[in-house]
């Protein structure tokens, strides 16, 4: 691990990241979204910078985050499913911030599971992909089961809250429903998990504008100054879709536009066979609790109802956030606070007749990011055009704060546009990787015939064309300008040989350049240890 070093403590300033779970890069509307809207992004977003193309690392939760946290790829953090141990020598973002005097604490989750090395085997870690990822302080969790919150909707008055549990308290009436009609569930607006980790957030807030207090008085006699680094986790708009009056009616199914792809699901499951294994797995009862069959058996009605749910899922997000931002400005937070929103993934939202978060189409990967820093107008209101990807938040996020960034890191810094609004010598295209291993069913082991090692794909997606490579499946090769909704595969069109061979020549460097560089750019010597030059 590279240590951060510390600037003077006065300089410091406060850090909050916010990250929603499954939320599409489109769905904004400072993104222009036709019928989203997202107020308080919008407001974060002329506070700041927002990055138009910006993309996962990978998928589903754990991966992504890994990517996110490490700001290193999955060939390089390994990461490959929800449950893959984060491996203990990998440095991450709340690491890097604690070194640099912070105290990193969490409102949500992290999925990230522990390195079952040196550790005893009825060590309770070893359960569960939902551990905690080094460096944080757990302020409160927000596990699958949610017992969290379903203990604070007791107190709220749901008496039967916790009897209820998960999924059943998504359910309205205690029954599914499917098909999907965007029937409320058994809580109101007000008593989100949401809205549950912000009522926790305002309260850790006060007790830091206390502590500051403190702090501000030890200074006096040469104590440090007080900065605080939260990071608000949101499960929203993630699975199941349901959400509480009034979101859950805000937006019509009629209005949702025609998804991207063909609306027909042979069509769909035709073009590789990776899609044509999903379609013959992805069960509704990921989507909707207690729904019988497959995601594929949903007409396109419905797929567009459970659309109209999500938006409205994301106005509820968006709704939070304005508290979160009201109780920063009441807490005269504001002007000191850098604040990032992104995701860890997004969701496919029927786009090629599919909900969840897989394999290579752009709105599996394609995520939000907005950062604002106060202190530096020059970039407030811009939207920057060029590739960015997950891996560049941990190096951008140390960059803001006046830390020296680990020079083995995939990502970059995007300090040039916070700064200035644009990025000099930048990248080209964005890269993502998706594993689709089940070490512990073997299923698509033995769906595929292959080992697990054979089972994932890494993408390379420019401007104009997106390739495709698996490992142990054909490749795939879209010419975005001729059919932007990735419909048509040339792979195979003699017309297309050489863009093949040049796209299968740029991924297989990209790779080499990113190979694992902990130690690669280090030397010893009769002089003691070298290292490459920042």
């Amino acid at each position: 691990m590279t240590n951060v070093t510390q600037n003077n403590s006065t300089q410091k300033k406060n850090i909050l990241l916010i990250t929603a779970d499954q939320w599409r890069g489109d769905c904004l509307s400072a993104a222009s979204h036709p019928l989203v809207a997202t107020p308080n992004l919008d407001k974060l977003a002329r506070r700041g910078v927002r990055f138009e193309r910006h993309y996962a690392g990978a998928a589903p939760c754990s991966p992504a985050r890994a990517c996110l946290y490490t700001g290193l790829y999955q060939m390089n953090n390994r990461v490959c499913m929800n449950g893959s141990p984060l491996d203990a020598r990998h440095d991450t973002l709340a690491l890097a911030f604690r070194r640099y005097g912070y105290d990193p604490t969490l409102f949500g989750y992290t999925d990230q599971a522990a390195d079952p090395r040196g550790l005893p085997p009825q060590d309770p870690r070893l359960t569960t992909y939902e551990g905690l990822l080094p460096g944080f302080n757990w302020r409160v969790g927000l596990s699958d089961e949610q017992l969290t919150w379903l203990s604070w909707l007791q107190r709220q008055g749901y008496q039967n809250a916790m009897d209820i549990a998960s999924p059943g308290i998504h359910m309205p009436d205690g029954k599914p429903d499917d098909p999907p009609g965007g029937n409320a569930p058994l809580y109101s607006a007000e008593h989100t998990e949401t809205a549950f980790l912000v009522d926790e957030f305002e309260r850790w807030l006060a007790e830091q504008k206390t502590a500051k207090r403190k702090a501000q008085h030890n200074m006096a006699g040469g104590g440090l100054a007080h900065a605080w680094f939260a990071h608000l986790s949101f499960l929203r708009p993630h699975p199941p879709f349901t959400v509480p009056a009034p979101y859950n009616s805000m937006f019509n199914a009629g209005d949702v536009g025609a998804f991207a792809g063909s609306n027909d699901v042979e069509k769909e499951a035709a073009v590789h066979p990776l899609m044509e294994y999903l379609f013959s797995k992805v069960a509704k009862s990921g989507f909707i609790p207690g729904a019988s069959g497959l995601v594929r058996d949903w007409q396109q009605s419905d797929l567009k109802t459970i659309a109209a749910i999500y938006y409205g899922m994301v106005a509820e997000v968006d709704a939070q956030i304005g508290v979160v931002l009201n109780a920063l400005e009441s807490y005269g937070y504001l002007d000191d606070t850098i604040v990032v929103f992104t995701s860890d993934h997004g969701e496919q939202l029927g786009d090629h007749c599919l909900l969840g978060k897989y394999g290579f189409y752009d709105q599996s990967f394609h995520v939000p990011l907005i950062i604002a820093d106060p202190s530096r107008s020059a970039g407030h209101g811009q939207s920057i055009a060029n590739f960015t990807e997950a891996v560049d938040v941990m190096p951008t996020m140390i960059d803001l704060a006046g830390g020296i960034v680990p020079d083995h890191l995939d990502g970059r810094s995007l300090l040039g546009a916070v700064e200035a609004g644009k990025l000099e010598n930048w990248r080209q295209s964005a890269h993502w990787e998706y594993d689709f291993r089940d070490v512990s069913s073997n299923d698509a082991e033995q769906y595929f015939g292959l080992p697990s090692q054979l089972c994932n794909l890494s993408v390379l997606r420019g401007e104009r064309y997106k390739y495709v490579h698996c490992a142990g499946l054909p490749p795939l090769l879209f010419d975005l300008q001729e059919a932007p909704d990735e419909s048509i595969n040339v792979v195979d069109d003699p017309a297309y040989a050489a863009v093949r061979i040049a796209c299968s020549e740029e991924l297989l460097c990209w790779r080499a350049e990113h190979l694992d560089q902990s130690l690669a750019l280090s030397k010893l010597s009769p002089v003691g240890e070298k290292r490459k030059p920042p």
